[in-house]
C-alpha cells in the first residue's frame, strides 16, 4: 500500500513541477538571467526518474501486478468457467 501512495505522490509532484515550469516560462520571458524554468525542468526529470524506478521496483518485487485487480478481469458468477477443464469434462 505504501508503494502505491508513493507512486501517486510522485505523479502529483511531476504534474506540479510541470505547471510551475510553465508559469516560470511565462513570467520570466523578459528576464534573461532567470533559471527558474531550468530548475523546474530538473525537478521534473528527477521526480519522473524516481517515479519510473518506483514502478519498476514494484513490478520486480511483485507488489505491483498488471491486470490482476482490474474489474474486467473478475469473473462474474453467472459466467464463471471451472478452473480445471478436466473436472468440467467429468461433470458433463
Amino acid at each position: 500500500m505504501f508503494l502505491k501512495v508513493l507512486i501517486v505522490v510522485l505523479l502529483i509532484g511531476v504534474i506540479i513541477s510541470l505547471f510551475s515550469g510553465l508559469v516560470f516560462l511565462f513570467k520570466d520571458t523578459d528576464r534573461e538571467d532567470s533559471k527558474r524554468t531550468l530548475y523546474a525542468l530538473g525537478v521534473r526529470v528527477t521526480l519522473a526518474t524516481a517515479l519510473l524506478l518506483t514502478i519498476f521496483y514494484g513490478f520486480y518485487t511483485g507488489q505491483l501486478r498488471m491486470g490482476v485487480n482490474a474489474p474486467w478481469h473478475q469473473a462474474s458468477p453467472a459466467h464463471s468457467a471451472p478452473a480445471d477443464p478436466a473436472s468440467a469434462e467429468k461433470e458433463g
